[in-house]
Order: structure tokens, then C-alpha cells, then sequence
């Protein structure tokens, strides 16, 4: 009546293990580190940058602990914030030797203890919140006046190139404020301007005014055209602090919209709020010009002769030397857009673009009167100029035009999101600076993990003595349905915050719910008469449908919190709904496994251990 089949033990035990190992990495900690990365592609991080890292900090008597490559960056790990300090100083010295003209980032980090047999098995600590670690948080204002105005300046110049393809004469283009005024001597250009416009520009509303002896088109942007220019803003920022910010190798950043024009950047972990700054107010942009392939611009490219005159040297990705002409052809406010592809001719990777129709006009006459000759993409990053790729011209190139060659999917994916995002879409300020030190953070883990420890005493040791050995096994299950938590929520990778340690320990408290529930029942068949084996069994199976009941109606309320909340109440949500999740697995299959091994196999049971149980006096 009372017992387990095997394969239900080997699956509690199998979930066991499994969430021993994935919650284990959580009591390693973190360690104070220094992390280098690369700021430009021709600045390498590979075993050479290593092994020179290495050799800095022995020469500077840094003890490490541990340093490797991990992904794009060099993590040292170091015993204390003092090692931490004098190594920074000591690899900045060598990496960035002139500030101006940076190829690395050296920057203060918190990174995981975890060993490494538990890294092999993709076991890693939960995500701790900026209240829990400590870290930087930043308010950015978006400049939302400066988006609408570079629209217009667009619009003015699209119009100019768009009259002078349809051959409709206008007596001059200029912007208004938001708005574009077009001046025609005659009534009739004006119905054509005006039919133009309403077919290649559907976002302007038109309206027709005489301005002395002409005649005035007045294009306005709609509401909802203003409305969506700001949002393509706004999430172009968000991607480009997104791309910045991992060069922090920063784990789960927050970095989200708040109202219309600003944008919640947290950077749990990181220490070093300069280098963090000034990592969220790098500027970068785009420009495209020609190569030198003039005879003097090879030979300098080999640097057997002086840069020509109007010419300058710049690096590749690969390190190699191109000789470049200063006159830029287009620049970044020109392209649209950019998305990686696959070339249907060679199978190789390619980044498709589509510029603006200034842009496009430009592209056709300058490719035309140079096939067969190179083009580079130039990124500029603080005044310093770097080729991403020079490709040769195949063909006239108009609106849409691919780069391809010798990269791969990945190359592909980060020349699109460099081309897409590499300079914000509008300009942004810090309008609020907070910074939470490691030692808050401590603190405030700490009251938290001493909430959580001392509710889970009071409950085990008040189970104990009301319930005696079944309040026991209620107490163990509840330690595993902590366990349980802890394992899914670092599988998961989900980030804890305060409001989440408060959802732990209220998840103590509704599992155990379920337990008292279970306890009184076989209490009740006890007081009814039912035999201790058939009280058991009746107990578990009637508390079933009360415990599913009530769950489901708490898990409802999660639910609607994780949907329509936001920031800590989202927080909050996720363990609570994991909470109930584990709870009803620790409390009913668990618990009663633990029953069934210990009274299952007696045939013959008198009494069972479960506290006081009131019966009625016999009438």
C-alpha cells in the first residue's frame, strides 16, 4: 500500500544529484579580478597577450590565483581588492601606455570561484542583482530633439536628390524647425512636388501656402511617425550600449527603456566606474572611401615610400597596412540598415546594406567610375580610424550592396551589429549615478542568507517538535525543496536580486504548507480510525487535491506578476513561481518517499510517529 516501485526512488535520486551539482557552484563565491579586452580588432587577445599578462604581474609580485582566456577577454584572479588594484595599475601601464590611442580595456571585475570540473559541466552560480554585488547604475537621457532634427536634415537632402531625378524644378529646400519648406515658382511644379511626396514619403503630411511672389510645400512629420523615429532611437542605443558593454564582459547587465527618452543601464559586478563610463559614452562612426591604388599608394602600403598627398595609412582587422584617400565618400548617417547573409554564388557570408537615397545616388556614381577597385568601411572610435573591410567593386552598387569575402558566420554577425550600431542613433547624458560598493552588497547577502537560514530553523524545529517524526521528514523535504530552487534558478541563469530572497524564504513558508496539510490529514483518518498504513496512504492521496488547488490559485497570482510586472517585482515572480513549482515536488513525491521507505515495509504497524493525536471522548 505504502511503497515506492524502484524507478521512483532512482528518479528522486537522479534529481537529487543533478540539483546538488548545479547548486553547488553558488558556495564558491567570486573573486576580485582584472579583466583585458579588446577595443579594437587589430588588438589581439589570444595565449601571446596571455603569457605577457603573466610575465607583468610576476615582474609587479601580483600573486595570482588563476588566470585563463575566457571567450574574448583575459580574466586574472587574484586573492584580494589590493592585488586587485596593483595589478590593474600594473597591466594598464603596459597595455595602455597612451590613453588617447587605447587598443585594450583593463577593468575591475567580480568573476565566479567555480572549480573547473563543475565549469565542464556547464554548472555556474546564479546571476547576482546589483543590491546583492554591488556594481554601477546609470540614468542616460536621450537627446530625443537632436533624432527628430537629423530626420529633417535627411528629409531635406532625400528631397533634393529625389526633385532632381524626377526633373521637378523648386527654387530652394529648407528646414523649419521639424519641419521642411519647399519653394516653387509655379503652381503646377508644386502638384507634382506635392504627388511625390505623397508617394516616397508617407510620413509627411503636406500643406500649400503663396510666400510672396512663389509658392510654399510645407512638409510636416506625423505624430506617429515622430513617435516610431524615436523608438528606432531609442532601441539603436539600447543595441550599441548592449555591444559597448560587453567589452566589460559584465554578467547580465540590465539595461532597459524607462518612459519616452531614457534608458536604466546596471552593471553588477563592475567596480570600476570610469572605465564603465567611459565605455557608455564612446562615440563611434562610419565612413566609406576609396584605396589608394595609384603606384605610390602600394608602395606605401609596403612601406618602401611616403603616404601620397591626400592620402593616409590606416590598419585592417588583420593588422595589415591600406593606404586610404581622405575624401570620404559616404559616412554612417547615410545606412539604413545591415543584416548578414549567405552568398547564393560561393556559399561564403555576406553583410547586405541599404543606405538612405543620398547615399544611394552617391554609391552609383562613385562605383561606376571605379570597378574593379577597392572600397573600405572605415570605424572611427576617438579619432582613430580602423578598416573592418576594403572589398573590390564588382559592379554599380545603388540603394542595396553587399560586402563579402573572407570571414566567417560570426565575422559576418559582428561587421553587421558594428555597421548597424556602431554609433548611437542620438546623442545620450548621465542624468543619475549610483554607485553600490561589493561591501553593501555583502551585507545585504548576508540578511538575506540569515532571513532565509533562521526561518528554516524556527519551521524545522517547531515541525520536529509538533510533529515529531513526520514533522522530521517535512523539515528534510523542505531543505530539498531549497535545494531544488537553488539548482533551477542557476540552471536557469536567472539573476537574484533582494525581492527574490524574499520570495525564498516565502517559499519556505508555502511549503511547508503543504506538509502541514498532509500531516493533519493522516491525523484526521488516525482520529477516524483508520489503520496507521491506511491512514497514510488516505492522508497523502485526500491532501492531494487541496495542495493542487491551492498552488495553482498561488501560482496564478505569479504568473500575473512575472506578465505584467517589471524590474524587482519580476524578480520576485520568477522565484516565487519556481518556488511553488519545487515545493510540490519536494513535498509530496519527496516526503512521501522518505514515509514509504521508513514505514512501507512494516506489515504489522501498531503507531506511527506524528505528534498528538486529539480523539474524540467516547460517548
Amino acid at each position: 500500500m505504502n511503497r515506492y516501485p524502484l524507478w521512483k526512488y532512482i528518479i528522486i535520486g537522479v534529481v537529487l544529484l543533478i540539483s546538488i551539482l548545479y547548486a553547488l557552484p553558488n558556495l564558491y563565491g567570486e573573486a576580485p579580478a582584472v579583466q583585458v579586452s579588446s577595443l579594437r580588432a587589430s588588438s589581439k587577445v589570444d595565449t601571446a597577450l596571455l603569457g605577457k599578462i603573466e610575465q607583468t604581474l610576476k615582474e609587479a609580485n601580483v600573486t595570482i590565483d588563476s588566470i585563463a582566456l575566457e571567450g574574448l577577454s583575459i580574466k586574472t584572479r587574484l586573492k584580494d581588492t589590493d592585488s586587485q588594484l596593483k595589478a590593474k595599475d600594473a597591466l594598464q601601464k603596459m597595455l595602455v601606455p597612451d590613453a588617447s590611442d587605447a587598443g585594450y580595456i583593463v577593468a575591475l571585475n567580480l568573476v565566479p570561484r567555480t572549480p573547473a570540473w563543475l565549469v565542464a559541466l556547464h554548472a555556474s552560480p546564479m546571476y547576482l542583482g546589483l543590491d546583492l554585488r554591488g556594481g554601477v547604475h546609470f540614468m542616460l537621457q536621450v537627446d530625443m530633439k537632436d533624432v527628430i532634427a537629423k530626420k529633417a536634415e535627411a528629409l531635406t537632402s532625400d528631397l533634393r536628390t529625389t526633385f532632381r531625378d524626377k526633373n521637378i524644378r523648386h527654387s530652394g529646400i529648407a528646414r523649419n524647425g521639424n519641419n521642411v519648406e519647399v519653394k516653387f515658382r509655379e503652381q503646377a511644379t508644386l502638384l507634382q512636388g506635392k504627388d511625390v511626396v505623397r508617394d516616397q514619403f508617407q510620413d509627411y503630411e503636406t500643406t500649400e501656402s503663396p510666400d510672396g511672389t512663389e509658392f510654399k510645400l510645407t512638409l510636416t512629420p506625423k505624430p506617429q511617425a515622430i513617435v516610431k523615429v524615436q523608438e528606432q532611437a531609442l532601441k539603436q542605443n539600447i543595441t550599441t550600449l548592449h555591444n559597448r558593454i560587453n567589452e566589460l564582459g559584465v554578467s547580465e547587465p540590465v539595461i532597459a527603456q524607462q518612459g519616452a527618452d531614457r534608458i536604466v543601464v546596471q552593471l553588477p559586478g563592475v567596480q570600476d566606474t570610469a572605465k564603465a563610463k567611459d565605455i557608455l559614452g564612446r562615440t563611434a562612426t562610419l565612413e566609406m572611401r576609396l584605396v589608394d591604388e595609384s603606384a605610390e599608394g602600394h608602395l606605401a602600403e609596403q612601406g618602401q615610400a611616403p603616404v601620397p598627398f591626400g592620402s593616409e595609412r590606416m590598419l585592417e582587422r588583420n593588422g595589415r597596412a591600406v593606404i586610404l584617400k581622405k575624401q570620404v565618400i559616404i559616412t554612417g548617417e547615410n545606412l539604413n540598415d545591415a543584416q548578414t547573409g549567405i552568398d547564393q554564388q560561393n556559399q561564403q557570408p555576406k553583410v547586405d546594406l541599404t543606405v538612405d537615397a543620398k547615399g544611394g545616388r552617391i554609391m552609383r556614381d562613385v562605383s561606376r567610375e571605379n570597378l574593379k577597385k577597392r572600397m573600405a568601411i572605415v570605424l572611427f572610435e576617438k579619432g582613430k580610424g580602423e578598416v573592418l573591410t576594403a572589398p573590390v567593386i564588382q559592379a554599380e552598387l545603388g540603394n542595396r550592396f553587399q560586402i563579402s569575402g573572407s570571414m566567417n558566420i560570426r565575422e559576418a554577425n559582428d561587421l553587421a551589429l558594428l555597421l548597424r550600431a556602431g554609433s548611437l542613433a542620438a546623442p545620450m547624458e548621465i542624468i543619475e549615478e549610483r554607485t553600490i560598493g561589493p561591501s553593501l552588497g555583502k551585507e545585504n547577502i548576508d540578511k538575506g542568507f540569515n532571513s532565509v537560514t533562521w526561518g528554516f530553523i524556527v519551521i524545522m524545529a517547531f515541525m520536529s517538535i509538533y510533529y515529531l517524526v513526520f514533522g522530521v521528514f517535512s523539515s528534510i523535504a523542505l531543505a530539498v525543496n531549497l535545494l531544488l530552487l537553488l539548482a533551477v534558478l542557476s540552471m536557469l541563469q536567472a539573476t537574484l536580486t533582494l525581492p527574490g530572497v524574499a520570495a525564498m524564504a516565502l517559499a519556505l513558508g508555502m511549503a511547508i504548507d503543504s506538509n502541514v496539510l498532509i500531516n493533519e490529514r493522516v491525523r484526521e483518518e488516525l482520529r477516524s480510525g483508520a489503520s496507521p498504513q491506511a491512514a497514510i496512504h488516505t492522508g497523502y492521496d485526500r491532501a492531494w487535491a487541496t495542495i493542487l488547488d491551492s498552488n495553482v490559485t498561488t501560482l496564478i497570482a505569479g504568473l500575473a506578476l512575472l506578465a505584467f510586472g517589471s524590474g524587482p517585482v519580476r524578480g520576485f515572480a520568477v522565484v516565487h513561481c519556481l518556488g511553488i513549482l519545487t515545493s510540490m515536488f519536494s513535498a509530496v513525491l519527496f516526503s512521501r518517499g522518505l514515509v514509504n521507505l521508513w514505514y512501507g515495509r512494516r506489515k504489522k504497524l501498531q503507531s506511527i510517529s506524528i505528534g498528538t493525536v486529539w480523539k474524540p471522548d467516547a460517548q
